[in-house]
């Protein structure tokens, strides 16, 4: 798995969107018991902390000791640095596995052998992620312009998964159906810049640049943001059974 969010840690935590409390509470009520749960690739925690209110215990894993030192603290979550692929946990200890916006730079092979054999029986695992976002029919043009032709070459080719929805990955589970959800924010421009710094493909164009490309965009958007903006994600969810 590629390390590509250890530098800027911190501006991951403050500016990343999270998840509708609706989407745990459908996960939770596919799962057949609420005992333990792995968060996979968890970053800063914000997916660990929601399954907190739906599982007595929590691991959660990342291969980025800096993305884990901006963790969200709590005392039933359990934070180790360990990747995907290959971990220390007994087999058959995990009621349910989440993977949130990270699946697409795993190994698919080796983690779902992993997923497999730390799965309890009827063990459920879930795929989240988030697509490109909509603002405003005046704003969006500019956006994706920005995302497809200005950092569109500075992608790693496995963004692809995300652009196909996740519905591209390999998935040896049984599906389960899944109701549509969405997340919405209300961000300043100041915080919606932010969260457009910690894009991989921002960050590889400052080190082959040597300079922001958000700045650009932050002229072009300026005179049609106003002081707050409504932020829609549509949300990629595969839930899936274990089958053996």
């Amino acid at each position: 798995m590629k390390d590509l969010f250890s530098s800027g840690s911190d501006r991951y935590a403050m500016f990343r969107p999270t998840y509708p409390d609706s989407l745990y509470e459908f996960i939770s009520t596919q799962a057949t018991h609420h005992n333990c749960a792995w968060d996979c690739a968890t970053g800063n925690g914000q997916v660990a902390r929601h399954l907190t209110g739906h599982f007595k215990e929590v691991q959660a894993t990342d291969i980025s000791a800096a993305q884990l030192s901006e963790a969200y603290p709590h005392p039933n979550i359990h934070y180790s640095v360990q990747p995907a692929e290959q971990t220390t946990f007994p087999d058959q200890h995990f009621d349910l596995i989440t993977i949130g916006q990270a699946i697409h730079w795993f190994d698919f092979d080796r983690f779902y052998l992993e997923a497999n054999r730390t799965l309890k029986t009827n063990g459920i695992i879930a795929v989240i992620g988030y697509g490109l976002h909509s603002v405003s029919p005046d704003i969006d043009p500019i956006i994706r312009q920005f995302y497809y032709e200005v950092i569109g070459p500075y992608w790693d080719p496995e963004r692809k998964y995300l652009d196909e929805k996740y519905q591209t990955i390999p998935f040896p589970f049984k599906e389960i159906a899944t109701p549509a959800f969405e997340c919405v924010f209300t961000w300043s421009r100041a915080h919606f810049l932010g969260y457009l710094r910690t894009w991989s493909a921002v960050k590889k164009f400052i080190d082959q640049n040597g300079s922001d490309p958000v700045d650009d965009l932050d002229k072009a958007i300026e005179p049609l943001w106003g002081t707050e903006q409504k932020i829609t994600f549509p949300i990629f969810l595969r839930l899936g059974r274990k089958m053996i």
